[in-house]
């Protein structure tokens, strides 16, 4: 008897005591599993696990990239704010800031696209493109002899040539690349096909005219169509055709009179600098001033007397030189450096070749946006009307800018690891 009671004191296996019993017996309890609540269904994630999770997006986007977009964004409000501080701010401070978290929603969307759903958004963002070009033509405003602008409701405009330069990469991006096998030469049929897409727009543009927009479409095209690997003879070809073309050009008078003064006044900037040379000398003045401290921020003197034409948009980079000096346009320039090396650095990693040429392809087209803007503003280059990408003023460039920067974004998402 005394061995049974013994025995019976000892809690079965997978029992657990409840001590205060008036019988002194046992009670079973139900097993608890970690990481469940009740009803056995799985314990929600909050908010922060999700975003930290080594699946999420948030950890696969390239935050180097995107902190320094966001500086230059900064960087570019406060030089708006300061050339336009003689107006009403909000024309052109709050439309600035507007434009900025815009970009951002679209940075954002992009970003979190799935990469092989780029190729389908590609045909609609140019047919867009096409069809606001035609708008534009169509019933566009005039604005310094040029009709690419479109006006909106509310004192807002939309300029559909920007939409064209990210919509011909994508595509020329596509018709380059073979979704199948990496490292595929592309036929002369895709090169023919990307030069053909890239005609149409060009003649638009060309009507316009927008001077800038075209030369830098010919550049991307020719540089995206030397990435995608084709025969050296071929890109002879292309390259002496283009040459043959600007040559004709220029024989047959096709410009206007004011492009081809704004296109040759760098050469001999002396030679009317009450006309075509008179933006370039004035915005070399300006940021000559600055020294290598600048003279401060919202205190430039030319800035201050509107000396310097279309100083936020154009010159936006001689408001950085007057006010912020040489260490001011120095961190502006690292900063886009770095925004380039980063895109290279996308482009490098890319799983595909038609992630790498999309990647080249916006590299190359901030590369030479921001070296004719910065070179003209300096006097090393034609006045062409480019902007500085995310510093200078204006709407439709700050969400086409933002849209490229979350397409990169997309592609460094699924990027390869083992590069």
């Amino acid at each position: 008897m005394s061995s049974a009671r013994g025995s019976s004191s000892l809690p079965p296996s997978g029992l657990r005591t409840r001590p205060g019993g008036s019988d002194g017996s046992y009670s079973r309890l139900a097993p608890v599993r970690q990481g469940r609540w009740y009803g056995g269904a799985a314990m929600p994630k909050s908010l922060v696990q999700r975003a930290l999770a080594r699946n999420s997006v948030l950890r696969s986007l390239d935050w180097i990239l995107l902190a320094t977009v966001l500086a230059l964004s900064l960087i570019g409000t406060l030089l708006v704010w300061s050339a336009t501080r003689g107006a009403d701010p909000r024309t052109y401070f709050v439309k600035q800031v507007l434009a900025i978290v815009i970009g951002l929603v679209l940075l954002g969307v992009a970003a979190m696209l799935d990469y092989r759903h780029l190729r389908l958004c590609a045909p609609v963002l140019y047919g867009l493109s096409v069809l606001g070009l035609i708008a534009a033509l169509a019933v566009g405003i005039p604005i310094n002899g040029s009709k690419s602008w479109i006006d909106l409701p509310a004192g807002f405009q939309i300029e559909p040539s920007e939409l064209a330069k990210l919509s011909i990469i994508l595509l020329a991006a596509m018709f380059l690349s073979d979704v199948h096998r990496s490292g595929v030469r592309p036929r002369l049929r895709a090169v023919a096909m990307t030069a053909g897409i890239a005609v149409v727009p060009l003649v638009l543009i060309v009507k316009e005219p927008d001077l800038g927009v075209t030369i830098l479409i010919l550049v991307v095209v020719l540089g995206l169509i030397a990435l995608s690997g084709i025969r050296l003879y071929w890109l002879g070809a292309i390259v002496a055709g283009g040459t043959l073309t600007v040559l004709a050009v220029l024989k047959l008078h096709l410009l206007k009179a004011y492009q081809l003064g704004r296109l040759t006044s760098f050469v001999h900037p002396s030679a009317d600098p009450n006309g075509t040379g008179y933006s370039a000398a004035q915005a070399k003045i300006a940021i000559g001033s600055g020294g290598v401290f600048g003279q401060g921020l919202f205190h430039g003197s030319m800035i201050g007397g509107n000396f310097v034409p279309e100083q936020h948009t154009d010159f936006i980079f001689a408001v950085a030189g007057e006010e912020l000096g040489f260490v001011g346009a120095a961190v502006t320039i690292v900063l886009l450096a770095v925004l380039l090396l980063r895109a290279l650095r996308i482009a490098a990693h890319a799983d595909n070749q038609f992630g790498m040429l999309v990647a080249s392809g916006i590299a190359i087209w901030f590369a030479v946006q921001s070296f004719i803007n910065i070179g003209m503003t300096v006097g090393i280059m034609p006045v062409t009307g480019l902007p500085l990408p995310f510093v200078s003023y204006g709407g439709s460039a700050m969400y086409v800018d933002m849209l490229a920067i979350g397409v990169l974004l997309a592609v460094h998402r699924h990027r390869s690891v083992f590069v």
